[in-house]
């Protein structure tokens, strides 16, 4: 060439056997018609095509000194293909745009001199501005402006058009924006945009003709869970996350705690509940302390079994201290987010990847959920069998228990109705599915989607659930982790029953271990769902609720003591939580940050 490439245009392929030819002889015809010979390139972004695209474009590289064929034996997704391409390329300006033309190429001399005078930063072409002309089918036109309103107002974008296949960067302002662009899909260009934006790049959206080519239907994994939950963690990104410091979300926790506690004393005297508490006896509640600590290294040494049959092996230490990190989370932050701060500090810590992280997590709670429910059961039969349930029908549907007592104690039973219902149908399926080779998740996400979003996704499910699957294979790991989760449980039960007992309750002591029992089981079960921090008022609830319908304990000391239960468990677990913080040297506000929250599809 005469001399310094100045532009790079990349032309993203997948599939564009039929139009691909054309598409590069109409661009290169276009590029010659502004810019002198040898100042630009053509880079053919084929993205593990499966028609002949490939050696279309290997023909075309050859025949023309300008095109370069970019080839991935695999599919990297739109925006994984362009950032490769432009890796590669050569050019200050950078440019792509889509191969089928479906914006007027007369536009193309505008974009590349936006850029390359320097006058701006970033150019986009617009369906969307008023001197737009474009084509637009209510299927295509209504998705797009409902998908670019959400991102004007949750990502505060000032730009009309953000998915419009036309854009040109200067070339270092892109490769600066790429070191925080996370999404390799449909979400990319938009992601771009935005950063832009953020950054304070210089942005020009100007209007373009343009006419729809091909047919278009709204994809359900990559327009729905790709695009919106790209939408939600890039809001969470740029403008929740940095304002989430640790006194922060301390005050917050602290303050949610505190309201929660408070609204459950609205329907008894505070001032009872609060004298009866001050005269239980201190030591039993430090004797239940004592054996809810006991209960930990057994977690540690469950989630080390639980590892070690997906194929990672570690220290019970180190996984006891990561447990205790992610529950002081779950109480602190909302949603459940210590869940995926064990995984963050796995993955941080010992390399294990996100989703095995994930799957290891779900195996431990399916099997808590299976433990709490089966224990509930066997109480329930119980009261089957010594015709107590007639007391327990009468709390739900009569009024044993005044107002908001038996409300949340009612919204708790179904609660935990539900999800022990749930739990037993998954562990069926995942036990199921771990008898047979057959592919379950493929056919089902491809039955949604046939982009390759949805590969992409279906692959990420697979790894997931074929962890599950794992442990359900492995017979002596499945009776191992089950008996410690029994254990597990049944001291939790029994830390439950040792605080009643600081209340000096009169009751006969078979009566008071079923009940106790049945009580901390579905408080448990109730709290599964993030309805309120830790489970907060959910677990009171059902507690109160079920050992007033089925002991003579009064509400008040019912009360008092499923608030001093939850309490000695959540300090324990704050304690243990901040001791493993120091030496793991972990921050909470940290591995909340950088953890992929349930973003689990997040590319590893």
């Amino acid at each position: 060439m005469s001399r310094a490439v100045e532009v790079s245009v990349v032309l993203p392929a997948y599939n564009e056997a039929n139009t691909l030819a054309d598409t590069v002889v109409t661009t290169l015809s276009t590029l010659e018609s502004f810019l002198p010979a040898g100042a630009f390139e053509i880079l053919v972004a084929e993205d593990g095509c499966e028609d002949r695209t490939p050696e279309i474009a290997t023909e075309l590289a050859a025949e023309h000194d300008a095109v370069r064929h970019v080839h991935s034996d695999e599919r990297l997704g739109r925006g994984g293909a362009l950032e490769y391409a432009f890796e590669q390329s050569n050019g200050e300006t950078l440019v792509y745009f889509d191969t089928d033309l479906a914006t007027d190429i007369g536009h193309l001399e505008e974009l590349v001199e936006c850029v390359r005078s320097g006058e701006y930063d970033v150019a986009t072409g617009s369906r969307w501005l008023p001197d737009s002309e474009a084509d637009r089918p209510a299927k295509r036109g209504v998705p797009s402006l409902g998908y670019n309103s959400l991102v004007r107002l949750f990502l505060r974008s000032d730009l009309q058009d953000h998915q419009c296949g036309f854009k040109a960067f200067d070339r270092d302002v892109l490769f600066a924006l790429l070191d925080d662009v996370e999404d390799e899909h449909w979400f990319w260009d938009t992601e771009v945009l935005v950063r832009a934006q953020r950054s304070g790049y210089r942005v020009n959206e100007f209007p373009v003709r343009w006419t729809p080519k091909g047919d278009s239907k709204v994809d359900i994994v990559r327009d729905v869970l790709g695009m919106g939950s790209q939408i939600l963690r890039t809001w969470w990104q740029l403008s929740i996350s940095p304002r989430i410091t640790r006194t922060v979300t301390l005050t917050a926790g602290s303050l949610l705690v505190f309201v929660s506690l408070a609204l459950m004393t609205l329907y008894l005297d505070p001032s009872e509940v609060l004298d009866s508490m001050a005269e239980a006896d201190r030591l039993y509640i430090l004797l239940a302390a004592v054996v809810y600590l006991l209960s930990w290294p057994l977690r540690g040494l469950r989630y080390r079994d639980i590892l070690d049959s997906i194929g990672y092996h570690e220290r019970w230490e180190f996984l006891t201290g990561a447990i205790f990190i992610s529950q002081t989370g779950n109480l602190v932050f909302p949603a459940r987010a210590g869940d995926a701060v064990r995984a963050y500090i796995v993955k941080a810590r010992r390399d294990i990847p996100y989703p095995s992280g994930f799957a290891s997590l779900a195996v431990e709670r399916v099997y808590d959920l299976l433990t709490i429910t089966f224990m509930a059961g066997v109480v329930l039969l119980w009261l089957a069998l010594t015709g107590s349930l007639g007391e327990l029908e009468a709390a739900l549907s009569g009024d044993p228990v005044q107002g908001s007592e038996r409300e949340s104690g009612q919204t708790a039973l179904v609660v935990a109705a539900g999800v022990g219902l749930a739990a037993v149908c998954a562990v069926f399926f995942i036990v199921y599915t771990a008898r047979r080779d057959r592919n379950y998740v493929r056919p089902a996400v491809r039955r949604l989607s046939s982009d390759s979003y949805a590969e992409y996704v279906a692959g990420v499910i697979e790894q997931f659930v074929g962890d599950i699957q794992t442990v359900a294979q492995d017979r002596a790991s499945f009776v191992r982790v089950g008996v410690s989760s029994l254990v597990i449980w049944v001291l939790d039960v029994v830390v439950g029953i040792v605080v009643l007992l600081a209340f000096a309750v009169d009751v006969a002591p078979a009566l008071l271990v079923g009940a106790g029992f049945f009580a901390v089981s579905v408080g448990n079960l109730a709290k599964v769902l993030p309805l309120s921090p830790g489970g907060i008022g959910l677990y009171e609830g059902a507690f109160t609720l079920l050992i007033v319908t089925l002991t003579p304990i009064g509400g008040v000391v019912a009360l008092s003591a499923a608030i001093v239960d939850h309490a000695v468990k959540n300090v324990v677990t704050i304690l243990g939580g901040f001791l493993s913080m120091g030496l793991l040297n972990v921050s909470l506000t940290t591995a909340v940050e950088e953890s992929p929250e349930a973003d689990v599809v997040q590319n590893d």
